[in-house]
């Protein structure tokens, strides 16, 4: 079938929508609803409108949902169409609190380009609202998150995300009007909510309405304190992660950068969250072996995701048994940096203030939880995503493509294994967790230690493992999503479950598409493939490949933890969870209802 766009002949397929064709064939038609993934109500934000001459008539539709038909004229920026455009930002610009300069979107903001694209110079319904309009809350209650209702434009995306990508359904669309907004399903705040703060929200929300919590400020304090001494850590999909913020390209390893940028700043020390990655398989696969063997709870789900910890504790909790007590590496991490390092390099473990840097929003709320505290001392002071982390060096100007590359610097928490790297992504802890579990119950290593089953990106992925003698076949599963993983843990309960181990990420894709990582307007998750071939790469250069071979955390039982899961390794790098499910909101049942009703 053939139409017209701009006098231009293309051809088309039956249903095809006028937005579609025409990105397609690239004519630009100015939009918000550039997350196709998320296929969300169509026409929301009424901005792509562009004027059509069919056996119809002439008139201006929105081009999203309007599907092409043969012979059809379509007129994407005629004078009329531009005026009709324009318009339409500036009544959503009118309804937006413009505090632009103090916005955490500032510069990286999709309503702000729209503005150019349709040739914005200035706004005549700038002042209808002196005021935020009644009924739109700002929320700060969160560890995580701000939720600027004055900000939000209504374009639905999070709620998408939430309900069809997540399927926590934390968000609704509340109120009437100008007073109309994503709320929170009737909860009383935001941190009480059914919301599990993974972040996936504020990757998609095109302006600030919806926002990690900028703690940049408080990590300039601790640097400019000559009191205390900092110690930074970072996870490991940073390395692949920081790049995109930078210019360089997808799934570029920016390790060495990201230290010596660090040590630029004022960082006292720097040491690799990979090591306390390496340090939660040696406690998880004792775990998981001492479940087997001596008829532990099983199936055993992993625990470094603190938006699946969040997940379980609000919505499901009859799943908790199940959850392994060991604490993530950036709980383990946070325990031996003030326990174990400063014993080592002879510091007042009073004065050590631990901060991370992570792909991920919800670290900020697993810092805050109370078993990660120790006589009301945290072992994690501050989190920061690569979101803000990339802000802070654009504000101290440090340009990371302009810096040459530094090692670690210490010698007793940065050394790591390609089982840590690959904790980056999306089955990653499954196989790091098998090379040493393999090893431990036959005194030999795994040959051919890459689980391919269990690589790739498919939600769930599964695989039957020979795991020697002693275990003989194991069948374990791996996902991503919280949409599937509720699938896997309602199958547990029923008891239909075939899976001695299964891992949980929250995110899409893991920690290389965590809820704080880079935001690509227009796309979403974009390069997800080459970030994990990326880590693939680095576990395969690595000159130890299994967490039970790093060298230092062989040093750290010996000198100090005595074995895995030993009293002394319980007592730090283990936790316990809460059934959250009795918190003030109605229940996710409510919220789908309450979302199909109000669309």
């Amino acid at each position: 079938m053939k139409a017209y766009i701009n006098n231009r002949e293309y051809d088309f397929e039956e249903g095809e929508s006028i937005l579609a064709c025409a990105r397609r064939n690239n004519v630009f038609i100015p939009s918000l609803c550039r997350f196709e993934p998320l296929n969300h109500a169509p026409g929301t934000c009424r901005v792509c409108l562009v004027k059509v001459c069919d056996a119809k008539g002439s008139r201006i539709v929105t081009s999203c949902d309007t599907p092409l038909c043969e012979g059809m004229r379509v007129d994407t920026f005629s004078k009329e169409v531009r005026d009709m455009q324009r318009m339409q930002v500036e009544m959503i610009l009118a309804d937006h609190h413009q505090d632009c300069a103090a916005c955490s979107r500032h510069g990286d903001c999709e309503l702000q380009d729209l503005a150019e694209a349709v040739g914005l110079t200035r706004n005549r319904f700038a002042n209808i609202l002196q005021k935020p309009a009644a009924g739109r809350p700002v929320d700060e209650s969160a560890n995580a998150m701000l939720r600027d209702m004055t900000k939000c434009i209504r374009c639905l995306r999070c709620v998408t995300v939430c309900r069809d990508i997540q399927g926590v359904a934390a968000l609704t669309v509340d109120g009437k009007g100008l007073g109309s907004h994503i709320g929170i399903g009737m909860a009383p705040n935001h941190q009480s909510s059914a919301c599990i703060q993974c972040g996936q929200c504020t990757l998609v929300c095109p302006t600030g309405a919806l926002a990690e919590r900028d703690q940049n400020d408080m990590v300039l304090d601790y640097l400019s304190n000559p009191e205390v001494t900092t110690v930074f850590s970072f996870a490991p999909s940073v390395r692949v992660l920081m790049g995109d913020e930078f210019g360089f390209a997808p799934g570029t390893n920016v390790e060495g950068k990201i230290v010596a940028a660090l040590r630029m700043i004022g960082a006292d020390v720097v040491i690799d969250t990979d090591f306390a990655a390496d340090v939660t398989i040696m406690e998880e696969g004792t775990e998981l072996l001492g479940r087997v063997t001596k008829g532990g709870v099983l199936p055993m789900f992993t625990s470094c995701c603190p938006a699946w910890i969040n997940f379980a504790e609000k919505h499901i909790p009859a799943i908790l048994p199940h959850i392994s007590t060991t604490r993530s590496p950036q709980g383990i991490l946070g325990a031996l940096a003030k326990s174990y390092l400063p014993e080592k390099m002879g510091l007042d473990p009073k004065r050590v203030i631990n901060i991370s840097i992570m792909p991920c929003i919800a670290k900020k709320d697993e810092a805050a939880r109370p078993q990660l505290a120790r006589d009301g001392v945290r072992d994690i002071d501050v989190v920061i995503s690569v979101r803000e982390f990339s802000r802070l060096l654009r504000r101290l100007g440090v340009d990371l493509a302009a810096i040459p590359p530094e090692p670690f610097d210490n010698p007793f928490m940065s050394a790591s294994t390609g089982a840590a790297v690959i904790f980056g992504t999306t089955g990653g802890v499954m196989e790091a967790a098998i090379r040493t579990v393999y090893a431990v119950v036959n005194n030999r290593e795994l040959a051919g230690i890459e689980t391919t089953p269990l690589r790739g990106l498919e939600g769930v992925r599964t695989a039957r493992l020979d795991m020697g003698e002693k275990l003989g076949t194991v069948e374990v599963a791996v996902c991503h999503g919280l949409r599937n993983a509720r699938i896997l843990a309602e199958e547990v309960l029923a008891g239909k479950s075939p899976y001695t181990f299964i891992e949980v990420m929250a995110c899409p894709g893991g920690c290389i598409d965590g809820g704080g990582s880079c935001r690509i307007k227009g796309g979403y998750h974009p390069a997800k493939a080459q970030k994990q071939q990326s880590l693939f790469t680095m576990d395969r250069q690595m000159v130890y490949r299994q967490s039970h071979n790093n060298p230092q955390v062989k040093a750290l039982y010996a000198d100090y933890l005595g074995a895995p899961n030993a009293e002394k390794a319980h007592h730090l790098l283990h936790t316990h969870y809460t059934d959250r499910k009795d918190f003030q909101h109605v229940t996710i049942e409510e919220n789908m209802r309450k979302l199909t009703l109000t669309e």
